[in-house]
């Protein structure tokens, strides 16, 4: 018989087994190419990932970010109140805008023919060598400015939640597009094997959006994010069931592995590579997701500087959680610091989404408890990874749908104007870390912050900066789907070279 036809008819099952061309290679091709000890070809990549999606991948050219940290703050933070002050506007305050800038302007609530100017009663000053100004309700923050790039000349297409949520996460309004950290994972692999690439970690009430905000879109299922929870077993049912010992959980998921792999010969599905990742990843992190959410090594000092085990003293309306009584103030300090451990254990994308920044009414309020709650530990983490000398390579990330209007909210109702309503047309966003340029102001918006003025950055002008910082070309990082090749930044976006130090 022919060498080619013994080949052939080898079984799916002695092939998939064999150390010589089968999964034994494929798995040693995986080890070694993560150790640096094969060369870093397109074939070893490949071989790798048939082995774990998750495998490690060249970028298209040198990185500077190896993980972020996206803070997602849901709803829309007002930047007039936070960042972006507009002396003219308070002058203007009570006035009507002329209708030819409102004319053929679509809101979410506010009333066209009533509606007035409202003015900031914040208190803003300059800090840093760069000048940034920042509200009265940053106080920690602002000791950090220096290390922070602005962008205040973010616009987006979307003007209310959920679509504006797909847009800055996904780079598209419509569903099913894989998010910003299912792309990178999907890119560049993961570096850690006991914890998922990609994390999400949530306080306050949740997202309007849920988890079309972290979904893979097309993509393999093994570049979702995966949600830990705050309470009790980071992941639903991560414990073994009682009597079931380590020993016999290792034996089933080698059986289910094995069958699963002679399913993948017959069908090729790629979707059962993603299935025999998950269940191997999830017997990993039943010992290292425990360790990961113990803090008990963690110094006193560094638990304070997060303002872990803080109390929450006062309702917080929409930012406070279900009923206002969720201690929103210590979960999203935990998560911050749960953040950095991951990116010290290899985890690629960390997500801390937290809810509700939507302050059409009692603004000064509840943005003051909002800031209370994220001020401390944000400051705290920048810091923290800056004295590791975790923060030139680790990204981070501030970010929301769009921001809010200089104009007051009137809808009907409203017994008194004390919120803005949602505004895409200029807003502000922030990173620090990663290969930005610290102290970097950029962008402006007009005297009372309606439109920009200068260097205007669209959310896919964003998205290919941000995949830049890992090295990779926007235009190149594409998965074909539906006879199509699709990309994070669709048909748009241009790198904002100005941000990259």
């Amino acid at each position: 018989m022919h060498p080619f036809q013994q080949t052939a008819m080898r079984t799916r099952r002695s092939f998939l087994t064999s150390s010589a061309n089968g999964i034994g290679l494929l798995a040693l091709a995986s080890m070694l190419r993560d150790d640096g000890l094969l060369a870093a070809d397109t074939v070893a990549e490949d071989a790798a990932r048939r082995v774990n999606p998750l495998a490690l991948k060249r970028p298209h050219f040198a990185l500077k970010a190896k993980a972020c940290i996206c803070f997602y703050l849901e709803g829309a933070p007002s930047q007039i109140d936070l960042w972006d002050p507009k002396p003219k506007l308070n002058e203007l305050d009570g006035q009507p805008l002329p209708e030819s800038m409102t004319k053929n302007v679509r809101f979410a609530f506010i009333q066209k023919d009533t509606a007035r100017l409202m003015g900031c009663p914040r208190t803003f000053a300059k800090h840093g060598e760069c000048g940034m100004e920042l509200s009265d309700f940053l106080p920690n923050l602002a000791t950090c400015v220096d290390d922070i790039a602005w962008v205040r000349s973010m616009h987006t297409d979307q003007f209310n939640h959920h679509p504006g949520q797909l847009m800055m996460n996904c780079g598209s309004a419509l569903f099913g597009r894989p998010s910003v950290g299912s792309w990178i994972n999907y890119g560049l692999g993961s570096e850690s094997h006991n914890l998922p690439g990609y994390v999400v970690l949530t306080s306050g009430r949740g997202t309007s959006g849920g988890s079309s905000s972290f979904q893979s879109g097309f993509l393999p299922s093994s570049y979702a994010g995966v949600l830990f929870r705050n309470k009790g077993e980071p992941v639903l049912n991560l414990a073994n069931p009682a009597g079931l010992t380590e020993e016999m959980q290792a034996k089933t998921i080698a059986a289910i592995g094995d069958l699963n792999r002679e399913r993948f010969g017959a069908i090729g599905d790629p979707e059962i590579q993603s299935r025999i990742a998950a269940y191997e990843l999830a017997f990993h992190m039943q010992a290292a997701a425990p360790e990961l959410i113990d803090l008990a090594g963690e110094t006193q000092a560094t638990l304070d500087a997060y303002g872990v085990g803080r109390q929450q003293i006062k309702k917080g309306g929409r930012g406070g959680g279900a009923g206002g009584d969720v201690n929103v103030f210590n979960s999203f300090a935990t998560n911050c610091l749960l953040a950095r451990r991951m990116v010290e254990r290899g985890v690629r994308f960390i997500n801390l989404y937290h809810a509700s920044w939507d302050h059409h009414s009692n603004l000064s309020e509840e943005l003051s408890f909002n800031c209370e709650m994220a001020d401390q530990p944000v400051a705290a983490l920048i810091k923290d990874l800056k004295q590791r000398g975790l923060l030139d390579s680790t990204l981070v990330l501030w970010l929301s749908e769009f921001g809010r209007t200089p104009l007051g909210e009137n809808r009907p109702g409203f017994a008194t104007v004390t919120g803005r309503d949602h505004h895409p047309f200029a807003f502000t966003l922030w990173g620090a870390g990663g290969g930005l340029k610290g102290g970097t102001i950029y962008g402006k918006t007009d005297e009372i912050g309606w439109g920009i003025a200068e260097d205007p950055v669209h959310v896919n002008d964003l998205h290919a900066t941000i995949l830049r910082l890992f090295g990779m070309e926007h235009t190149q990082l594409t998965y074909r789907f539906q006879g199509r090749d699709f990309r994070l930044t669709d048909v748009g976006g241009k790198v904002v070279e100005q941000l990259l130090a």
